[in-house]
Order: C-alpha cells, then sequence, then structure tokens
C-alpha cells in the first residue's frame, strides 16, 4: 500500500488567484509487523542475533503462511502549489524515499516496557536490522536487496475549492495521477498509473475547525504480490484543529483504509484487516512560513501498519502572512 498513491487533505488557507506555495515534508517511520506463528517462533529463542539462513528457513517450515518487515523508511515530499482562479488549483509532488534499519527500535522496546505491552518478539532480532520476509499465498520474499534510496513516482493535482475566501463551510474537490517515471521498480514503484478523487469538507468557527476527507483510488497491483488487478482502495480522514495563539495550532487526526490484499493474496487476518492510525502535531506560523511537527502511531490493526512515525514540515506561502 505503501507506493500507491495517497491523496491528503488539502490546506484551510485561501489566498487571491495567482498565489503559490512550496511544502517540504519529511516523514520518518518505524516499522515491525508479523503473523503470530512467527511471533510466537521469535519469542522461542533467547538473546538476539541476525536473522540468517537458519532461522529464515525455520521460518519458512512454520505451518501456514508467515511474514515479518522489519525496517525503518524515511519519506521526503516536496509540494509544489499554485491557485489559478479564486475556485481553481493545481499542484505536483516529487517524492523519494530512503530504507534502513534506522535508530528507533530502542526507544519503542523501552516504551514497550515501561507501559507493559507486548513485546511481539522484538528482543529476539538485533536492533536497527532490515528484516524483509514474506511466505504468503500470493508472494514469496526472503531477505531481498532493497534499495538504499530513490526517487517515488511523481503526483499531480487539480483542486477546487467551493469557497472563494473564508467562509464558515468549505467543500474542497480534487483529482490527482501518480505517474510512473521509469518502469516497475522494487519497492520504489508498482510500474502503474493510480488515478484519485478526493472530497474534503471543512467547518471553521472562533477558534476550531474540523474536516473530513473521503478518498478513492484507483491502482492497479502492488509491489508485493504477484497477481496484477485493478483495485478502488477509499481512505477516510477526520481532523480537528484548535488556534491556541495567534501562531499557534493544535491538530489532532485519524485515518482509516482498508487492506490492499484480499483472500487471493493471504488467508493471514493481520494483513486483511482495515489499516488505523492517529496523528496528533502542532503548527507554528513563521511570517510566511508554517513549520509542522506530529507523532503517528497505529491502533486497532498492529500487524499491518508502522508501529510508530514522526513528521517535520516547513510550507511557505505569501497567503500564510495574511
Amino acid at each position: 500500500g505503501f507506493l500507491r498513491l495517497d491523496m491528503r487533505p488539502a490546506y484551510a488557507v485561501f489566498g487571491p488567484p495567482g498565489n503559490w506555495g512550496v511544502e517540504l515534508e519529511l516523514g520518518y517511520q518505524n516499522t515491525w509487523a508479523l503473523s503470530p506463528n512467527v511471533e510466537q517462533y521469535l519469542k522461542s529463542l533467547q538473546g538476539r542475533r541476525r536473522l540468517g539462513p537458519n532461522e529464515i528457513q525455520a521460518i519458512r517450515d512454520l505451518p501456514g503462511e508467515a511474514y515479518l518487515v522489519d525496517l525503518e523508511l524515511g519519506l521526503l515530499d516536496v509540494t509544489f502549489l499554485r491557485k489559478f482562479t479564486e475556485h481553481w488549483g493545481a499542484y505536483a509532488v516529487l517524492s523519494g524515499v530512503v530504507y534502513n534499519g534506522g535508530f528507533l527500535d530502542g526507544a519503542v522496546e523501552s516504551f514497550h516496557r515501561t507501559f507493559g505491552f507486548n513485546s511481539s518478539g522484538r528482543p529476539a532480532v538485533n536492533r536497527n536490522d532490515v528484516n524483509v520476509i514474506l511466505d504468503l499465498k500470493g508472494a514469496q520474499i526472503f531477505q531481498p536487496d532493497l534499495p538504499e534510496g530513490g526517487l517515488l513516482d511523481p503526483t499531480f493535482g487539480v483542486r477546487y475549492s467551493a469557497a472563494a475566501g473564508p467562509a464558515p463551510w468549505n467543500l474542497v474537490i480534487e483529482g490527482a495521477v501518480k505517474v510512473p517515471i521509469d518502469g516497475a521498480r522494487p519497492f520504489l514503484s508498482t510500474g502503474h498509473a493510480d488515478f484519485g478523487l478526493q472530497a474534503t469538507l471543512q467547518r471553521f468557527w472562533r477558534r476550531h475547525a474540523a474536516y473530513s476527507s473521503l478518498a478513492a483510488v484507483y491502482t492497479e497491483a502492488s509491489a508485493i504480490v504477484t497477481a496484477h488487478r485493478t483495485q478502488v482502495v477509499p481512505t477516510l480522514i477526520l481532523g480537528y484543529e484548535y488556534k491556541a495563539t495567534a501562531r499557534t495550532n493544535l491538530i489532532a487526526q485519524t485515518y482509516a483504509s482498508p487492506s490492499v490484499f484480499n483472500r487471493n493474496d493471504t488467508d493471514l487476518d493481520g494483513l486483511l484487516k482495515t489499516k488505523y492510525q492517529v496523528s496528533a502535531g502542532v503548527r507554528y506560523r513563521v511570517g510566511r512560513s508554517v513549520l509542522t511537527f506530529a507523532l503517528t502511531e497505529n491502533f486497532g490493526s498492529f500487524n499491518n501498519t508502522p508501529d510508530i512515525g514522526f513528521q517535520l514540515g516547513w510550507a511557505y506561502s505569501p497567503a500564510f502572512a495574511r
């Protein structure tokens, strides 16, 4: 699901025709996701180790399907925005990703230990290693050579705002396409174009704002499973923002989207469940710039989403100075 088009809620900032903006967002996430039989196997081991041929073979010999995804990734998005009329605008997103073992494993384990959460087999594996083991109905992948980094496919979109200026209510409609730039590339591109539509309803009153975004993305296949099929993936985002001071806003957001896997790919419930994420953050305006920091945590379904992530953002637009 990471490589498909991902629609994002529109900024609730009004500017005159001709207004423009640029955004830089750095996201970083830690993922530890595994099937119940792999968790049971790891908990049977004593001490830490790098998973080698013997451990991989033991996982392959487990009854039924099995998977372990243990890695961290950093994602840099650069977005350019332009408003052509009071209602119409467009944007382009250029993205790059870095895969690595990271540095968050120790902090995540300490957090789980402090609050009595399940370790999920983490203490059996060396910290800050990269492990990708998939033995599913639709894919068999064992410790592939992940790219250290690379460019992802760019996204281009158009956006229509029903309100021409600040108003208690606003409806934003947008369409976007993710364009493959160099065919299928393992863990960088599915090689197929994705198309998305999104409607965002915004409500403003005094120091408060709320929004609800419903998106649908038409996508084909994925970078993991071998079956090539088209599907429409819906996503719901609910958000709330509070203006704490003249320059500072507090944000809370929830995200829900069904899994991109189906019964042809796997029978494991952990991969078939709906994905849920919750985020909390702060925005701070400095002149014509807005700085953002947010934390994201999975809930409800823990074995098909990143455990934890954070985001740093910088956005610049003449409209922010108004």
